[in-house]
């Protein structure tokens, strides 16, 4: 292993002994963390911990710490001096843990050996809970993109109700949201003065929670509004749903306000985020010391699968100016690119290529959008005063320069790497910034790099998210009309067909969005099999928190017009909605004419259900697939799929953590039964069990 050579303080410590080697009798802040421990830049926890480590200050990780017994866990690294910092891991648990219709999920991408059950639901919840319970005077500070997404009132599709600031539910003493390295500089760095914890009020990026009693904390240079209270937004869903239009802008502005919302007794109040970083920002939290490795203490418990998809990859930027209505990305990352040097890039592609296991070909090179590398505003000043939450939608911001110059060199740079046979694209493109029917105002680097694009770096299949053919649908979606996705594929098939390349388009489909009927599914079906596709890449609507899908799944209205949207809600509407996707399937033909001939369209039914037969392009490709001794590819769900794992025998008592109680009870674990985390006080009682 790659590993067996390295010596183990190359990685932050994660046990007493690793803790002892480095010569530290006392931590300044310890990590626990829903995730494995990865030492890699794509994964949170360790960034945060080499953040901590560069300021100079002793910091360790628990990643997945058992919660089900004694708690030894939690307890084997002490109490450290400043603070514990939590986070669920790279996902929201609960999306970890359920499918769109909220069936326990049996792997975890983030586990080694893809095992399911290491982290409770409600990581950040029960996590907290449970320090405050053993160490009342350590502070804890939340990050993490569940905690971030769960700073305000939030719908909760697992528990099918509105829940409070993840602050009031988890007893946290602050939350950090969105990308964390710079707030987190800034309180370590007071923190190191001796300013004590409890009076940290005015860190941007920060929310906390002050009694209702006491002044709101002064900041001369921010404005303050106030959203509907959270008692409110339980009363009124128009209350809930109008608050998410001021909270979606001010995440997204350059200068925004500060939000307060007042929770029983309490106030919330989220200080304004930071300008987006700057170049040597980003690089310097992309060139720390990782060893972009598991922990060796994972060696014999198999790979951890979220590493093995990224491992020979390079992320380039963060952020994405798409604002799609079902989509996070923004919410946490911020809708402005911050983009990483040349230099930076080019410095962890070497890196990557010296890998042991390394056989030149880099899995991906992108970001969230893959094709927004170093795009921004023409004039500064514009974007200062801009609160549209998308830069591409409802049509392409005349200001935004969407020049694609910069990523055609450094895929070339890339390319002339004398290690790297191929670097391929996998993180998904914005088709529609490459049509200038829909790109009015676009140069001329757009053909280019397509040029470069379908040549360079597609390994036979090229995934784009179109997401559905209804106009009205794609507008809730804030994406662009299906007729601009017929442009893409004559000019993506032009550039095909020229270099005999036969690579497969892959479009993306999402059925039961907000704003989507069932008839609408079914035209999707038909335009889709028109154009000779057989659908793959597709998925039911999940309803996240902080997304404008998910407000009106909730509230039934758009939250910026107050106006009414239909949504499948049911299981049966959304499979009646979900099985057109596969009409190709004969047990579904049955179901899919007597929906079309209950909708009248007798039409839709003889075009979608009539024998279909491949055109001349997918005969070409099947053969050159035959000729070529291809197996089928197999494609990878879109969501990553996690979950839980017994770590006792089934027969084995174990003491249970149950958030929404006051103690620890007895019991066997049920996997199958969400953990419910809402208490105020935990007891720590019940037999031992061994992990």
């Amino acid at each position: 292993m790659q590993q067996d050579h390295r010596p183990l303080t190359d990685w932050l410590p994660i046990t007493k002994k690793e803790v002892e080697m480095r010569g530290w009798e006392e931590l300044d802040v310890i990590i626990v963390s829903g995730d494995a421990y990865v030492d890699h830049p794509a994964f949170g926890p360790a960034v945060i911990g080499r953040i901590i480590e560069s300021e100079g200050f002793r910091v360790a990780i628990i990643p997945q710490p058992n919660w089900k017994d004694d708690l030894r866990d939690f307890k084997k690294l002490g109490k450290p001096r400043l603070f514990f910092g939590v986070t669920a891991g790279c996902m929201d648990s609960m999306v970890n843990h359920y499918t769109a219709n909220k069936r326990l999920r049996s792997t975890d991408s983030y586990t080694p050996g893809g095992m399911s059950g290491f982290r409770p639901d409600y990581a950040s919840i029960v996590y907290t809970k449970i320090l405050k319970e053993l160490y009342p005077d350590v502070p804890v500070l939340l990050g993490g993109i569940e905690a971030s997404l769960r700073r305000v009132t939030h719908y909760d599709y697992w528990s099918d109700k509105l829940a409070p600031s993840i602050l009031e539910e988890s007893g946290a003493d602050m939350l950090v949201y969105g990308m964390g390295e710079q707030p987190l500089r800034d309180l370590l760095r007071y923190l190191d003065k001796g300013i004590p914890f409890e009076s940290l009020n005015t860190i941007s990026q920060t929310a906390i929670l002050r009694p209702r009693s006491e002044e709101i904390p002064k900041n001369k240079q921010w404005k303050t509004l106030e959203l509907n209270s959270h008692e409110k937004c339980l009363q009124d869903k128009l209350s809930y749903a109008s608050n998410f239009k001021h909270l979606e802008q001010e995440s997204n502005k350059l200068y925004a306000n500060r939000l307060v919302q007042r929770i029983g007794t309490n106030n919330l109040i989220i200080n304004p985020p930071y300008f987006t970083m700057t170049e040597k920002e980003i690089d310097q939290s992309f060139d720390l010391p990782y060893t972009r490795l598991p922990h060796p203490k994972y060696k014999k418990r198999g790979a951890i699968p979220a590493f093995e998809m990224i491992k020979f990859s390079v992320n380039m930027h963060r952020g994405c100016f798409g604002g799609c209505s079902f989509c996070t990305i923004s919410a946490h990352q911020g809708k402005f690119i911050a983009s990483r040097s040349q230099k930076s890039i080019m410095k962890e592609v070497d890196a990557v290529t010296k890998m042991p296991d390394f056989k030149g070909y880099l899995s991906d090179i992108g970001g969230p959008s893959a094709n927004m590398y170093n795009m921004k505003g023409k004039v500064q000043e514009i974007c200062d005063r801009c609160v549209s939450p998308s830069c591409i939608h409802p049509v392409i911001c005349h200001n935004l320069d969407t020049s694609h110059q910069s990523l055609i060199d450094i895929y070339k740079k890339v390319d002339a790497h004398p290690q790297v046979k191929k670097a391929f694209v996998g993180s998904g493109i914005r088709y529609d910034m490459l049509v200038k029917d829909y790109n009015k105002l676009a140069d001329d680097t757009i053909d280019p790099y397509m040029e470069q694009l379908l040549t360079r770096h597609v390994s036979g299949r090229l995934k784009v998210a179109p997401e559905h053919t209804s106009d009205n649908t794609l507008k809730i979606m804030r994406k662009p009309s299906f007729k601009h996705f017929h442009t893409f594929k004559k000019k993506y098939d032009k550039i095909d067909k020229k270099h005999n390349l036969n690579q497969q388009l892959i479009p993306y489909f999402i059925s039961s969005h907000p704003g989507c009927q069932e008839e609408d599914m079914a035209n999707l079906a038909a335009e889709t099999k028109d154009m000779g596709f057989q659908l793959e890449q597709v998925q039911d609507f999940t309803p996240t928190p902080m997304t404008v899908a998910t407000v009106i799944y909730y509230a039934g209205v758009h939250p910026y017009t107050l106006q009414p949207v239909f949504t499948a809600k049911t299981k049966a509407e959304k499979l009646a909605q979900h099985q057109f996707f596969f009409w190709y399937k004969k047990e579904n033909r049955g179901q899919i004419r007597a929906r079309l001939e209950k909708l009248g369209r007798h039409d839709l039914a003889e075009v979608l259900l009539a024998p279909r037969t491949f055109d001349k392009k997918q005969e070409e490709r099947n053969s050159f697939k035959k000729k070529k001794g291809f197996n089928k590819s197999v494609e990878k769900p879109r969501s990553n799929n996690n979950q839980k794992p017994n770590r006792s025998s089934s027969n084995e008592k174990q003491t249970s953590f149950n958030p929404k109680s006051k103690s620890l009870r007895k019991g066997k674990q049920n996997n199958d039964t969400p953990i419910n985390p809402k208490s105020k006080s935990l007891r720590s009682k019940g037999k031992k069990t061994r992990r």
